[in-house]
């Protein structure tokens, strides 16, 4: 009977193991679903740039304010130097992060220009 119950409790925490793994690999799928939305197409420019992997030529995009390459045919992207470092640094900030990156590009931007308040 003991070995009854502590079978039924083991289903028991597998079952919610894997619940636990279906929620998160749907929130998962849709931050990957909001992430490609951002990711938009530039105006169809010319870029005449070829793909280091395949010799397709690379289709210019941008996504969170930077500029990415991106391969039709295998799906590479390639990025410039500090690209990706500021990518992850800007997907990684929460609301207020991004809410001080705003104050403080307006700051830098009126320093550049030499007012003063």
């Amino acid at each position: 009977m003991a070995d009854e119950k502590d079978r039924f409790g083991e289903t028991m925490r597998l079952v919610e193991r894997a619940k636990e793994d279906i929620y998160f690999a749907e929130r998962e799928r849709e931050l990957i679903a909001k992430l490609k939305a951002k990711l938009l197409p530039l105006a169809r420019q010319e870029s005449k740039l070829r793909c280091p992997k395949c010799p397709s030529e690379l289709e210019t995009f941008t996504f969170e304010g930077f500029i990415l390459d991106r391969c039709h045919d295998c799906g590479g992207i390639w990025m410039d130097k500090g690209e990706l470092e500021g990518v992850i640094r800007k997907i990684t900030r929460g609301p207020l992060g991004a809410w001080l990156d705003k104050l403080t590009a307006k700051e830098e931007v009126k320093a550049k220009e030499g007012v003063t308040t």
